[in-house]
């Protein structure tokens, strides 16, 4: 193989990651190769291990290198409180935004029959399993309010009404600073109709 192919094929690897686009991937891969080969091999060697030993928590299907996950093998987490998020990065800006001290289950994505995924693709049986084996006194869900969110939300709603588990959503509306000129007429729509007393 010619330093052209693998140096594109590096270009290439680097431009399939999320925000990274063929300037950035070629800025990257140049930067590694002239100026700091030792953080490439580093990075190379991270990653290689992180996809031989990260896999999913056996309860809530966060990513972890141990059967289960912090948060699940903590004790003093209620376990009642259940919040169902759709991938593992929404427990981290939960867990840095907020006090709340459940446990979470983590979809891997939202309904969508066009792509293919339903609920085996999101292991929607092991979450019924969870409510089904009680113990579960409020599901949140946390999920994005697009229209495959929506009915992704509906549908674990009628999972838990059919195991008599109370189900909360999370609040949508205008965000902390922002003007309601600026806001777009669905969110607002969702916030004016989801007022509070004051």
């Amino acid at each position: 193989m010619s330093e052209s192919n693998l140096l594109s094929e590096l270009i290439d690897a680097l431009r399939r990651l999320p925000g990274i686009g063929p300037r950035s991937a070629q800025r990257i891969a140049f930067y590694l190769l002239e100026r700091d080969r030792d953080s490439g091999r580093r990075l190379a060697a991270i990653m290689a291990a992180a996809m031989d030993r990260i896999g999913r928590c056996n309860t809530c299907r966060t990513l972890t290198e141990a059967s289960l996950c912090s948060i699940c093998a903590n004790p003093k987490r209620d376990q009642s409180l259940l919040c169902v998020v759709e991938h593992p990065a929404d427990i981290v800006a939960i867990e840095q935004a907020t006090d709340f001290s459940g446990g979470y289950f983590v979809l891997g994505g939202r309904l969508s029959p066009l792509d293919g995924i339903g609920p085996a693709e999101l292991e929607l049986g092991r979450l019924q399993g969870r409510l089904a084996a009680g113990g579960v006194r409020e599901l949140i869900l946390a999920i994005s309010p697009t229209i495959e969110g929506s009915a992704t939300s509906h549908y674990i709603a009628e999972m838990a009404a059919a195991q008599q588990v109370p189900v909360t959503r999370i609040a949508h509306g205008v965000p902390l600073g922002g003007e309601l000129e600026y806001v777009d007429g669905g969110t607002l729509a969702h916030a004016f109709s989801g007022r509070q007393p004051v």
